[in-house]
């Protein structure tokens, strides 16, 4: 069995590394069969939470298959992020998302063919994309009735600030290394916090790939156009307000937070220390001055 492994062991790094953050993305679309549940059992076979618990353990253990490989970045705008920071290589960044928006797509195929019956015998044979048999709304997002353009593209900027900004702070090992395997988790309970306090005006994507994988699926699978013309064209939003929103988001924590650190790191006990005693540490700095 090691004999058969080790011939089918891909040599090229950056192959393994995509098919790490295709693995990771497909599994993460977890949070779409939760969605096909709620929606084609007309609420009776789980609810708005339990949508959001599926994306948020979708995510955990998508983190979890792919983390060892390629870091799990499982979306466009963390790499962006990464790469505007230095802390990947910016010829990786296409091939990157070029695997995250084909696990996407794939997810939502996956969702729709153990789905399927479902979604027939709820939407009568007919995908919609409005309405009250929609379904189009399973496997990506679309604007509730009462958001204007402007606030959506707002909600976009905001979310993904806020999230990108704590998921820098997670991988920030100067402001307090976190166990390992912890990681993954705290970035599930980060999709979950944002789910119940952000979703309401159009499902909170966060992720262009996320987003844009599922429509595309749905646009060959039966729904067509309209899935590009639901929203006054809104389609554009969750792809580009994302990338926005995380760039800010990033650069306020490394301009207000990482930027500020130590050069170098402290023990634990000397900053126990410096926090005890700082008139101390005043006049010592002064001293060497």
């Amino acid at each position: 069995m090691e004999t058969l492994l080790r011939r089918c062991q891909i040599r090229s790094q950056i192959v393994r590394e995509c098919i790490a953050e295709f693995l990771g993305l497909y599994i993460a679309l977890i949070g779409s069969g939760a969605a096909a549940q709620v929606v084609t059992s007309r609420g009776t076979h789980g609810d708005y939470l339990t949508i959001q618990l599926g994306s948020a353990l979708g995510a955990v253990f998508g983190i979890f298959v792919a983390r060892g490989v390629s870091g799990a970045h499982l979306n466009p705008v963390y790499s962006l992020s990464l790469c505007v920071l230095g802390r990947h290589p910016w010829k990786k960044l296409p091939l990157y998302s070029l695997s995250h928006l084909v696990g996407a797509f794939l997810g939502a195929a996956t969702v729709y063919l153990q789905y399927y019956d479902a979604i027939q015998t709820f939407s009568g044979g007919e995908l919609l994309v409005a309405g009250p048999n929609a379904t189009a709304g399973i496997f990506c997002s679309y604007p509730a009735d009462h958001l204007s353009f402007w606030g959506g593209l707002v909600d976009q900027v905001v979310a993904t600030a806020l999230f990108l900004l704590c998921c820098v702070a997670l991988e920030d090992q100067r402001n307090g290394p976190l166990p390992d395997g912890l990681h993954p988790v705290l970035v599930g309970a980060l999709i979950l916090t944002m789910g119940v306090s952000m979703g309401s005006n159009c499902g909170f994507p966060l992720n262009p790939a996320r987003d844009l994988g599922p429509r595309l699926f749905t646009f060959v699978a039966g729904w067509g156009e309209e899935v590009f013309k639901a929203g006054g064209g809104w389609w554009w939003v969750p792809i580009v307000a994302p990338f926005v929103g995380g760039l800010l988001g990033t650069l306020t924590y490394e301009l207000l937070i990482e930027a500020h650190h130590q050069t170098t790191p402290q023990s634990p006990q000397q900053e126990q220390e410096a926090v005890r005693n700082p008139l101390h540490n005043g006049l010592k700095t002064l001293n060497t001055m």
